[in-house]
């Protein structure tokens, strides 16, 4: 019962490497922009200033204080910064 289990699994296993495989050929040979969530190169990344964590402006969480825009990369880091400068 173990070994049918096992081999279930082990199968399982090799058939998403090889359909991820053949994907992976078929997107190189088709010319379409990968399928991906990432980013392109020289995306300018802003730096949190509670966490230090790198953000992409795009999707980060933004307030504007005085005349720069301050990203963060959540609304906690958000609320810590505005309660730190009051």
């Amino acid at each position: 019962m173990f070994r049918v289990v096992l081999f279930v699994i082990l199968s399982v296993f090799l058939a998403r490497a090889f359909w991820r495989m053949l994907d992976g050929i078929i997107e190189g040979y088709s010319g379409r922009p990968p399928s991906s969530n990432v980013l392109g190169r020289g995306v300018q990344m802003a730096r949190d200033p509670v966490c230090g964590t790198y953000v992409v402006p795009d999707r980060a969480v933004a307030i504007t204080d005085g005349r720069q825009k301050v990203f963060f990369c959540s609304a906690v880091c958000r609320d810590k910064y505005r309660a730190q400068t009051g």
